[in-house]
């Protein structure tokens, strides 16, 4: 019996830690700016998108007919998003003294237009930006993209 309920405690610390430490990741970055109807979407849910709020590599950022946001990665990358849009944070990692740096971005649909950060300047072969017809190498720069849905 004593066995059993050390058991039983160990799976319940272990539940409790497995969350703990799911919410400790390092943000990609914030929402700088939103308007209309604007959503992030992590871990499956979808929720309002509000100044200030964390995104994380695999979040996905949708407007809806009227919505706007704008998204500053932690490397001074920006991504202003239009109405009718979707952009997916495929992967983040930006710790230069560590030498891990790269983004890749996937641009589901809409409109967006993107400014290259610090990731871009010190490893340009890191950066990726994908559509569903191309992907597109960045050599610090600002490139405006244009989706259509399927």
């Amino acid at each position: 019996m004593r066995n059993y309920l050390s058991l039983a405690a160990g799976v319940m610390v272990l539940g409790l830690a497995i969350p703990a430490a799911a919410e400790t990741a390092t943000p990609a970055g914030r929402i700088k700016t939103v308007s209309g109807d604007a959503f992030i979407v992590h871990a499956g849910q979808t929720i309002p998108a509000t100044i200030g709020h964390e995104v994380f590599e695999s979040d996905r950022v949708r407007t809806g007919h009227d919505g706007r946001i704008g998204l500053t990665l932690q490397d001074d990358t920006r991504v202003a998003i239009g109405p009718r849009s979707e952009v997916a944070v495929d992967s983040f990692s930006y710790a230069p003294a560590e030498g891990s740096l790269g983004l890749a971005l996937k641009f589901v649909q809409g409109v967006a237009v993107y400014v290259s950060g610090k990731i871009a300047k010190l490893a340009p072969d890191a950066v990726r930006l994908e559509t569903p017809a191309a992907i597109v190498g960045v050599r610090g720069t600002t490139v405006a993209l244009n989706v259509g849905a399927d």
